[in-house]
């Protein structure tokens, strides 16, 4: 697979890197990521369930890709879902299944006209990653989120030993108003041999 731009997945890139790397992945990405065994977004999704979530109320699904978050959280009982990614041609294949509400482009670093409150949970499988968005994603999508609310998240192994990665969390966890309810080790991807953590947070 040399020169795939798949070998180099985990690895810091420009915006316009990753999304020459999703358009062009988007094709083959559910069969590519199933012969992986891609487990996260079930675990995310049955980690809200866990935590107490509405499985009634809408959900963001940030960073929804090819739509496999989405159809893992229909499949736990999350009927509202609508979802948002910055690669034109996952969003294409998302759209195929007919799970979503509501789908739009996003703009890298910015939730466009999500405001605070919107959702009272919101997904992001796999999204704020090593080789995707940057650390800082994840205080954006804490800072919309209402009292109340959940934020379902994953760090894999590779992100998990940047520390821009894990001082964020560290960060948002200090809040008065935020607690870590959920925290689990587990299978991200059996047959590369990567393992993720599934974080859940919600606002008091």
């Amino acid at each position: 697979m040399t020169g795939d731009p798949k070998d180099k997945l985990w690895t810091r890139h420009t915006v316009g890197e990753t999304r020459q790397i999703y358009a062009t992945w988007a094709e083959t990405y559910d069969k590519d990521v199933a012969e992986w065994g891609y487990a996260t977004p079930g675990r995310v999704a049955m980690a809200l369930r866990r935590s107490g979530a509405n499985p009634d109320k809408p959900v963001l699904d940030f960073g929804c890709g090819t739509g496999l978050s989405g159809l893992a959280l229909k499949a736990t009982g999350f009927s509202q879902i609508d979802g948002t990614d910055i690669s034109p041609e996952m969003l294409d294949k998302a759209r195929e299944r007919g799970i979503y509400t509501h789908l739009w482009e996003g703009e890298p670093g910015n939730l466009g006209h999500v405001k605070r409150g919107a959702y009272p949970i919101i997904v992001a499988t796999g999204v704020i990653s090593l080789g995707a968005a940057p650390p800082e994603t994840l205080d954006m999508l804490v800072d919309v989120l209402p009292s109340g609310g959940f934020l379902a998240f994953s760090f894999n192994d590779a992100t998990l030993a940047d520390r821009g990665y894990t001082d964020r969390l560290d960060i948002a966890v200090l809040a008065p108003d935020i607690e870590l309810v959920f925290e689990e080790d587990g299978p991200h991807l059996p047959a590369k041999n990567m393992m993720s953590t599934v974080y859940v947070l919600k606002r008091t």
